[in-house]
């Protein structure tokens, strides 16, 4: 049998997209729009809180970073970053009233972690003597004023937290708690 096939009729394609100069179709997905939206102001969001937060130190370098720890007896004072830098050079500050003074001297007891994780690279002034104690160092300064300032140059050689403990023989110790950033 013979098949005759009717003429098929060809209708244009519709677009239900509306076109510009009747060249392009441009249309809009207001869901996916609302989403992206809502995409970008959470990432905004999140940028501009991690500048705040590196603004005020919150990542070293800075006064949220900045600490200052006082000996519960006040024989000292100690000034540090609690965030520092993998490598990067730091200051920690002792400073004592006279009533720590004894004979003309200063002893300051350092833990060793001071040393060994913080990386003390230089003690000011120079100690008259040092010697290892229990756990640390017990250093002894000549002082010709009432009160007294030791200062150590740091350079950080690991990552991580650190505990640091300082103190005047004989009295409170003060317990500082450093955290390494890379």
């Amino acid at each position: 049998m013979a098949t005759t096939s009717a003429p098929s009729q060809t209708k244009p394609v519709e677009d239900s997209i509306a076109k510009v100069n009747n060249e392009f179709a441009v249309g809009s997905d207001p869901e996916f729009q609302f989403r992206w939206e809502r995409f970008e102001s959470i990432v905004w969001a999140i940028l501009i809180i991690f500048v705040l937060l590196s603004v005020a130190g919150v990542f070293g370098r800075g006064p949220a970073a900045k600490s200052r720890l006082q000996a519960s007896d006040g024989s000292l004072q100690v000034e540090y970053e609690r965030v520092q830098r993998f490598g990067a050079p730091s200051l920690v500050r002792i400073t004592f009233p006279a009533s720590s003074v004894q004979n003309g001297s200063l002893q300051l007891w350092v833990s060793e972690s001071l040393i060994k994780a913080l990386g003390a690279q230089r003690v000011i002034p120079q100690p008259a003597e040092s010697k290892i104690d229990n756990q640390g160092i017990l250093y002894t300064f000549p002082v010709t004023t009432g009160s007294g300032l030791v200062e150590f140059s740091t350079e950080p050689l690991s990552i991580g937290s650190s505990q640091i403990a300082f103190g005047v023989p004989g009295k409170a110790n003060v317990q500082a708690k450093v955290f390494v950033l890379p």
